[in-house]
């Protein structure tokens, strides 16, 4: 049950930045506050646009994956670049995320 009351002063550009800032992150301007005084992870949620590049960089891993397993015995060095590509999109995926 939150029932205290924390007061602070800052600037009008501060004030603004501050509900910018908790706005791109999905939060009330006191949620947002309230974590970064504890020292929380902030992350900003994705747009619609970065939403459907992500899908479409998993689609290609899948895509480059199934490449790399048809061709695995008859060209094993295209196999071993292909599977190189796949892993490469994958770390983006990986850094997406965070």
């Amino acid at each position: 049950m939150k029932n205290h009351k924390i007061e602070f002063r800052c600037t009008l550009y501060e004030k603004k930045l501050l509900k910018v800032k908790a706005k791109k992150a999905g939060l009330t301007l006191s949620e947002f506050c309230r974590k970064s005084a504890n020292e929380k992870v902030i992350s900003e949620r994705l747009t619609d646009e970065q939403i459907s590049l992500y899908k479409m960089l998993v689609q290609y891993h899948n895509n480059f994956k199934s490449i790399g397993n048809l061709i695995k015995k008859r060209h094993p060095d295209l196999y071993k670049n292909v599977y190189q590509t796949a892993d490469e999109i994958k770390n983006h995926l990986q850094n997406f995320k965070k």
